[in-house]
């Protein structure tokens, strides 16, 4: 079993304007980064399930060049508004930061 967490330099969320989060992952290395995206480790279901969200919100964007996957999904309340508790989504990482996984 692997853990994300050490595969990657970079696990972070962040804002994606008010109604979406962003997730990034930056692999240590081009081998890494291509040896979990080839194997289709992070698919739409799987996030889903990670997040209680629902698979047709999330977007996931594969980009070589840096070595990251870019995920995207709906913020279930739209950012400063009554009740949001991250307004600028910097604390939702957790569930991948513990992520497990087999290659």
């Amino acid at each position: 079993m692997h853990k994300l967490f050490d595969w990657a330099d970079v696990i972070r969320s962040k804002n994606s304007g008010p109604y979406e989060l962003t997730f990034d992952i930056i692999f240590k290395t081009e081998e890494l980064f291509e040896k979990f995206v080839g194997a289709n480790i992070i698919t739409t279901q799987v996030f889903a399930k990670l997040y209680d969200v629902k698979e047709e919100g999330i977007k996931i964007v594969a980009f070589p060049p840096a070595k990251a996957l870019k995920i995207t999904i709906p913020r279930a309340i739209a950012s400063g508004d009554l009740g949001e508790r991250d307004v600028y989504g910097a604390q939702q990482h957790a569930p991948l930061m513990a992520f497990e996984f087999e290659i």
